[in-house]
């Protein structure tokens, strides 16, 4: 009896291994097959000279590409600043919201209408609002740079969005665990720093990520508003050399940060999902 199990454990691993390669010989040919139509085809089109010259320009790539990699610090170092307060602001409100005193009602009253306004007002528009709207009140300098109030409105923003995901993480802890712990003596406090967030956090660590990538990107908002980042950068060089291939650059920026990033974040959910199974 034991040598059939082995022997049709075996016939099984041996059929799940045919049953891959198999699935991976179909993709490949599909990838290729899709690769090559775009290759052959898209050429052909009638105005693929044209664009090319527009969009695809190795000459104006080259000349831009130093200059968008030097603006692309600006990127980052408003997403560097932003992140941890996004982080710290986003917590704050999930931890209103959860509020359970009733002395502590307007706290909640207080983040639920955070997140209402500031998840429903889009992004643009807030950096508008609070981009142009503050620095017009005639504050000295540096109090009326849009570095410090573009970064304000993403921050307001993003915290929104964080502080649902914190809270669905402290909601995904069972409340027998709060039980439990409360019956041991903690009190409310200490179980929610000791027992609920450490296990909230770890859940939305996958979601939170996907959040940073986002934020990453809609820093190039800040660019309607004055700073010169990789956006208004790709901008600049489009009116000189007459050309949108500075945008093509940016493009490649970004996908060079986002795309480990994403992969990283979808590596991290794997595996969650595998612990949990």
């Amino acid at each position: 009896m034991a040598h059939e199990k082995v022997a049709g454990l075996t016939r099984r691993a041996r059929y799940e291994a045919q049953q891959r390669r198999r699935s991976l010989i179909i993709a490949a040919t599909s990838t290729v097959i899709v690769l090559a139509a775009i290759i052959i085809f898209v050429p052909m089109a009638p105005g693929w000279a044209k664009v090319q010259q527009s969009f695809f320009n190795g000459d104006v790539l080259a000349r831009s590409f130093p200059k968008l990699l030097e603006a692309f610090t600006v990127n980052m170092m408003i997403f560097a600043w932003s992140a941890p307060a996004i982080a710290i602001l986003g917590l704050l409100i999930a931890l209103a919201r959860d509020a359970r005193s009733p002395a502590l009602f307007p706290l909640r009253i207080f983040g639920a209408a955070f997140t209402d306004i500031f998840r429903g007002v889009p992004v643009i528009l807030t950096v508008y609002l609070i981009g142009f709207g503050i620095p017009g009140l005639g504050l000295p300098r540096p109090w009326n740079s849009p570095y410090i109030w573009g970064s304000l409105a993403l921050i307001l923003t993003y915290s929104a969005y964080v502080a649902e995901i914190f809270r669905s993480g402290i909601d995904s802890v069972h409340h027998s665990q709060r039980s439990a712990a409360l019956s041991l003596g903690l009190s409310e406090r200490q179980v929610m720093r000791d027992v609920v967030l450490p296990q909230a956090i770890r859940n939305v660590v996958p979601s939170q990520m996907n959040m940073l990538i986002a934020l990453q990107k809609d820093v190039s908002l800040l660019s309607f508003i004055g700073p010169v980042e990789i956006f208004r950068q790709a901008g600049v060089f489009k009116s000189l050399l007459a050309n949108f291939t500075p945008y093509v650059g940016a493009a490649i920026i970004f996908l060079i940060v986002t795309i480990p990033a994403t992969r990283y974040a979808d590596y991290l959910m794997a595996r969650q999902m595998r612990d949990r199974s």
